[in-house]
C-alpha cells in the first residue's frame, strides 16, 4: 500500500480514520491542523502507574513492511503537549514518537514503546526552538527503526531500534495529545506511507 496525503483538499483521504477524533480540527493552508483535547494521552502503567488510551490518532491499516513519515509544526502551550507518528496494534502494543513539551527545561525528542501492556520512554533533550520537524518509522517484519530528520547534517538520524510483539496488519499514522490542558495546536504538513522494499 502507498499513501500520500498533503492535506491540500477539502476532506481527508478516504483511507484515513480517527481513533478518538479531536473536537477541533480542520484542513487549512495545506495542513491538517488540530487542537488536542485536554487530558488526552497514550501510556500504559510503567513508573507513573496510570493508563491512558484516548489520544488523537489519524491512521490507516497496512500489512507488511513499510516506511511512515510526516512533518509537523507544534505550537506548544502546556507541559507534555506532544505530536508525531504512531504505529498501533492495540491499547497494549504500540509505538509513538514525538517532541514533548517541558516547562523550564529542555523539550524531549523521544520514542515510547509499549509491549504487553507496559510502556517505556527513551528521550534526548532538544532546544525549545525545535518545534518544526520530520519523523519517520520503518518496519521490517516486526522490527522497527525510528528516525528524525537532522536539518544541520541534512540526513535521517536514528532515535531507536526495537521489536514490537505485533500482528501482520497494524494501524499507522499521525497523533497528538495534551495530557494536561487543551490549547495545543499541531499542524501536520503531510502523511506518507510507502513499502519498505
Amino acid at each position: 500500500m502507498q499513501l500520500l496525503d498533503k492535506f491540500n483538499g477539502s476532506k481527508l483521504n478516504s483511507d484515513l480514520s480517527w481513533h478518538h477524533e479531536p473536537s477541533n480540527w480542520e484542513l487549512k493552508n495545506n495542513q491538517l491542523q488540530l487542537f488536542s483535547d485536554a487530558k488526552t494521552d497514550f501510556w500504559q502503567k510503567t513508573h507513573y502507574g496510570f493508563q491512558a488510551d484516548n489520544g488523537h490518532f489519524l491512521y490507516t491499516e497496512i500489512t507488511g513492511d513499510f516506511i511512515l513519515e510526516t512533518e509537523v509544526i507544534c505550537d506548544f502551550k502546556h507541559q507534555y503537549d506532544q505530536a508525531g507518528l504512531m504505529v498501533r496494534v492495540s491499547d497494549q502494543c504500540w509505538v509513538k514518537t514525538s517532541v514533548e513539551f517541558e516547562i523550564d527545561k529542555s523539550n524531549k525528542l523521544g520514542v515510547v514503546v509499549t509491549n504487553n501492556g507496559f510502556s517505556d520512554w527513551s528521550t534526548q533533550d532538544v532546544d525549545d526552538s525545535f518545534t518544526h520537524f520530520k519523523l519517520r518509522i520503518t518496519r521490517k517484519n516486526s522490527d522497527y527503526k525510528v528516525e528524525y530528520y537532522n536539518t544541520q547534517a541534512q540526513n535521517w538520524a536514528q532515535l531507536r531500534l526495537f521489536h514490537l510483539f505485533d500482528n501482520p496488519t497494524v494501524q499507522v499514522g499521525v497523533y497528538a495529545c495534551s495530557p494536561k490542558q487543551n490549547g495545543f495546536l499541531s499542524k501536520f504538513q503531510y502523511i506518507r506511507i510507502f513499502p519498505n522494499v
